[in-house]
């Protein structure tokens, strides 16, 4: 298992207790475990929030990340924790809304981590297969919701959950991709680039 620096494990500690914490600790370990089976050299993450996450992937793997992140408090928060880390030449963070970067993305990522706002992970799709390489692997976080996904949302939460729905029956019936729900943190699609 990789080791990541205690302070790094306080942030995100520290993460949790806000209202946007950072992805789960399973999730966090199976994205590792995935970067170091799979020789991770660019990484891509989408809704970075305070780059916990990208910090953690970068300090293991020594990855070149790309990371992208609307809100402008988490992206100030961000930008401290990279100089924090010292990973100013390893992280390239990007501000704004994922919707317009991505289409001016190039280049092949071994791994993107889309983690931004369910409601637009099958808006973001197209964009996520043209930047992933064949063999590459797109991690989706947040797909089955609380349970609500597989079951039945409250009443406010029926719009974002039929989004999340469509979104996995894109990924499960997309010929260039393989798919598997992992019933870690609150679910995470694991999508390997066929072709």
């Amino acid at each position: 298992m990789v080791t990541l620096p205690p302070r790094l494990l306080e942030l995100r500690e520290r993460a949790k207790e806000g209202r946007d914490p950072a992805c789960a600790d399973e999730t966090l370990w199976e994205l590792l475990r995935l970067a170091a089976e799979t020789g991770v050299k660019r990484y891509l993450e989408i809704g970075a929030a305070e780059c916990l996450t990208s910090i953690a992937l970068a300090v293991s793997s020594g990855a070149a990340v790309t990371a992208v992140e609307k809100d402008p408090a988490r992206a100030a928060r961000a930008r401290e924790n990279i100089a924090l880390f010292g990973m100013g030449e390893q992280i390239s963070l990007m501000e704004g809304d994922a919707g317009e970067i991505l289409p001016l993305l190039g280049g092949e990522y071994d791994l993107i981590f889309l983690d931004g706002p369910k409601a637009q992970y099958l808006k973001y799709l197209p964009d996520c297969k043209r930047l992933l390489r064949r063999g590459g692997y797109l991690l989706s976080d947040d797909v089955l919701l609380f349970g609500w996904v597989r079951g039945e949302p409250p009443k406010k939460r029926r719009m974002l959950i039929e989004h999340i729905r469509e979104y996995l029956a894109a990924l499960q019936n997309d010929p260039d991709l393989k798919t598997e729900i992992l019933e870690i943190g609150e679910g995470l699609a694991v999508s390997e680039k066929l072709s």
